[in-house]
């Protein structure tokens, strides 16, 4: 996991002038300049803290197809083409191994019925999905307490990288072939002349953050992720993008008995390169504030698919990392010479939920009773992320009308690593008119005001 206390990886000079600026240096960011440099483009990324600081190096490492919004499933097939790729071209770096498979373990017979119309979605699109039966399960996972489990739906080709790896390794590559990549540079907004983008304007962090400077660009490609809506909305541009808190533990080195991924209706498990083992719970956290309130419509059709989301006050203001007193959710006007928020918290690091971590370690227990050996096994660590998240939980990746040469591409409702290469390549494409080769209307920005029905995408 990264956070403020790693070292600045990338500090390459601004230039005056580029042609696209990419804001932010997750997932999605790093391989947009990366296949914007490769589409012939001079590429500048800003990074506000550090490259994979906040979900992009949090998240559980999946890198998977299966249980796709149906709109997204061709893009995360040929995201591991390209996630196999790029790890070949950063020497295994990225800690990629597809072909291990995941497997959604159900407790009941109805429960894995419920799953039927994924095999359809799953077969229109030549992707082996099938089911498992209850003694298939305890063949394959023999330390699993697997009596619980009825059978599973399996998609073998899905794989997992390692997070806190793969993205920095992308990034070195990236500024290997010419990418211009600067972390603790925040963009503290657009450089817009008669509706038209005409670039940012950085802090300049060598005068200590006192003064500011612009970099001209003809395109900006907004991919901020938790960030993007404050940015947006500066400029008038409303995205209705919220925030959940999730919660992750990493144990300490223990025995192989999943070599891949594992999930049921409570806990998720991946097997690391370390030796231990990525567990965390489908629950999050959405903390309410201002955003809550202004883009509380969109949402409701979403309640009543989504029972796992705990709705809390907002944390204390003289936490330390917090989202709200950073101005998240009530930031939404500053000058281009005045400190950000995007400066105020350089990484968003919310702590890990403390009963959540305990619930981690009782129900893995509760799984893998003999592999922890009767005992609460031991934790590596804990963190939180924070997860942007749309009212129907599948991304924005569009140009925005209203601003022309501004593309954004956020809210990937915890869906962005293992789908990452593909939508870096389709943002990419558009920047530079190509042929994206996908069918991207379910992603456009407008869907929210135009009149359309929501419809919501699957969860994890």
């Amino acid at each position: 996991m990264i956070n403020l206390r790693t070292p600045i990886r990338f500090r390459d000079a601004l230039p005056s002038a580029t042609d696209v600026v990419v804001i932010g240096g997750g997932v999605i960011g790093v391989f947009t300049a990366l296949y914007l440099q490769r589409l012939g483009a001079k590429v500048t990324l800003c990074e506000k803290g550090r490259v994979a600081g906040e979900q992009s190096s949090r998240n559980w490492g999946w890198v998977r197809c299966m249980n796709r919004d149906p709109s997204e499933l061709p893009l995360a097939m040929e995201a591991q083409r390209l996630w196999q790729e790029c790890d070949l071209q950063v020497d295994g770096r990225t800690g990629l191994k597809i072909g291990e498979g995941i497997h959604y373990l159900c407790s009941t017979e109805k429960k894995l019925e419920s799953w039927n119309f994924w095999i359809d979605i799953a077969k229109e699109h030549g992707l082996d999905s099938h089911f498992v039966s209850k003694n298939k399960i305890a063949e394959q996972f023999p330390a699993l307490a697997h009596q619980q489990y009825a059978g599973a739906l399996c998609t073998p080709t899905d794989g997992r990288a390692e997070p806190w790896t793969a993205v920095p390794a992308i990034a070195e590559l990236a500024q290997n072939e010419g990418v211009i990549i600067r972390e603790n540079c925040a963009v503290r907004g657009l450089e817009v002349e008669g509706g038209v983008v005409r670039g940012v304007v950085v802090e300049d962090d060598v005068a200590g953050g006192l003064s500011s400077m612009t970099v001209a660009a003809d395109q900006v490609v907004l991919a901020g992720g938790a960030w993007s809506s404050m940015l947006a909305r500066r400029h008038g541009v409303v995205l209705p993008q919220l925030h959940v808190q999730g919660t992750v533990v990493s144990t300490t080195k223990m025995n192989e008995v999943v070599s891949g991924q594992v999930k049921d209706e409570s806990i998720a498990v991946r097997r690391r390169c370390d030796g231990g083992y990525t567990i965390a719970l489908s629950n999050t956290i959405h903390h309410l504030g201002p955003e809550s309130l202004r883009h509380a419509i969109p949402y409701l059709p979403l309640l009543g698919t989504m029972p796992d989301v705990s709705l809390r006050p907002p944390p204390s203001f003289n936490a330390p990392n917090n989202w709200f007193g950073s101005g998240g959710g009530f930031a939404s006007s500053w000058s281009d010479e005045e400190i950000s928020p995007f400066e105020k918290t350089r990484v968003l690091d919310p702590p890990p939920d403390s009963a959540t971590v305990k619930k981690l370690q009782h129900l893995f227990l509760e799984r893998f009773p003999t592999l922890c050996e009767g005992k609460i096994p031991e934790i590596s660590s804990s963190w939180g992320g924070m997860i942007d998240a749309m009212p129907d939980v599948v991304p924005v990746v569009d140009r925005v009308a209203a601003l022309d040469g501004l593309i954004v591409a956020t809210g990937m409702s915890g869906h962005g690593f293992g789908i990452g290469p593909a939508f870096g390549k389709a943002v990419a494409n558009i920047v530079m008119g190509q042929n994206i080769g996908h069918d991207m209307k379910r992603f456009r920005s407008d869907r929210f005001h135009d009149g359309s029905s929501m419809r919501p995408g699957p969860g994890l």
